[in-house]
């Protein structure tokens, strides 16, 4: 690739690959589970993707978990193997059904191919400072009979501790300029502990540019694609508007 960002305008199975190797590849297909035009599911995707990693490269998915049951055999012929996920909570959500319970998560699952060693991936363990590990030692044991009495105990800080696999962000309702855009914080989290520092991300379907905010925040090269023209631009002009360099764009 040239430059930091390249946006494509056309079908990423065409256009991405040959852009490739990446460290990491984002992707939010369509999930299929609409009547809308736009939600169809892509099919083939997932082969050129898992080809187009690097040795140390994986992919994270969003999703739901309907979605992900229904293309389960696709990550197997694709050769691609489950490492994690997280779930992504958000402050309101969907009701698709008024006799279910409102859904106000998505899934986001990382694979890698399985002819890998997960310790090669790249992956910066995810901690968290706002909450520091902690090791409590009782100073003085009370007896085990009778009364127990008052007991004094210490309180020792530790290390940061390892980030929570459910992830509160708030969604983009009434800012958003695509109907699935996913939070900047969220992705942001994604690249920086999948995406090494200098690193490329692929972002295969990337709708409303959201995926290259997060990748410039977190100094990474980043190579888009998205399938609507008029999207793509709105993608483009985002992205002019924080990056102090051109925005490619290739039809």
């Amino acid at each position: 690739m040239t430059g930091p960002f390249l946006l494509l305008t056309g079908d990423c199975r065409d256009l991405m690959p040959g852009h490739g190797p990446y460290d990491l590849i984002l992707a939010d297909p369509p999930y299929g589970e609409t009547s809308l035009a736009w939600d169809r599911r892509v099919s083939g995707w997932l082969q050129l993707a898992a080809r187009a990693l690097k040795p140390h490269g994986s992919l994270w998915v969003c999703g739901s978990l309907r979605s992900f049951m229904a293309t389960a055999d696709a990550f197997h012929t694709a050769g691609l193997r489950h490492a994690q996920e997280i779930v992504w909570e958000k402050q309101n959500g969907s009701v698709f059904h008024a006799d279910r319970f409102r859904r106000v998560h998505e899934v986001l699952v990382q694979f890698y191919p399985e002819s890998a060693r997960w310790q090669a991936i790249y992956n910066a363990v995810a901690t968290t400072d706002d909450a520091r590990a902690r090791v409590v030692r009782r100073k003085r044991r009370p007896t085990h009979t009778g009364d127990i009495g008052a007991a004094s105990y210490r309180s020792e800080d530790g290390g940061p501790r390892l980030a929570r696999s459910v992830q509160r962000f708030r969604n983009v309702h009434g800012r958003a300029i695509h109907p699935t855009e996913k939070p900047v914080a969220l992705l942001d989290l994604l690249i920086r502990v999948s995406c090494p520092p200098g690193g490329v991300v692929g972002d295969w379907f990337a709708g409303s540019g959201a995926a290259g905010v997060a990748r410039r925040l977190a100094g990474r090269r980043s190579v888009g694609c998205g399938i609507d023209p008029a999207m793509a631009q709105r993608a483009r002009d985002r992205l002019a508007a924080i990056l102090p360099f051109p925005v490619g764009d290739s039809a």
